[in-house]
């Protein structure tokens, strides 16, 4: 039997589709920078010390580099727009 995760309160998620998300959200924050000409900060993201490629930590470190990520990246998007 697969273990599950629950990522903010939805279904199950097992730890490789987390894995596919967290290189997703790479993607996209590589395209918005190619695309608007500007950077975002990831300081945060950085100090977490986990890519999408570091498969071997945990669900819990890899759904929070998600979501900072995901917190960078839409911050940014907002400060850019104002």
């Amino acid at each position: 039997m697969r273990k599950y995760y629950t990522l903010l309160k939805g279904g199950p998620v097992q730890k490789e589709e987390l894995l596919h998300l967290h290189m997703l959200m790479v993607h996209i924050k590589k395209y918005y920078e190619a695309a608007s000409g500007d950077s975002i900060d990831l300081s945060r993201y950085v100090g977490l010390h986990v890519s999408p490629v570091h498969i071997h930590k945990n669900k819990n470190s890899h759904k929070e580099a998600l979501l900072v990520l995901g917190e960078e990246i839409v911050g940014r998007m907002r400060a850019q727009k104002s």
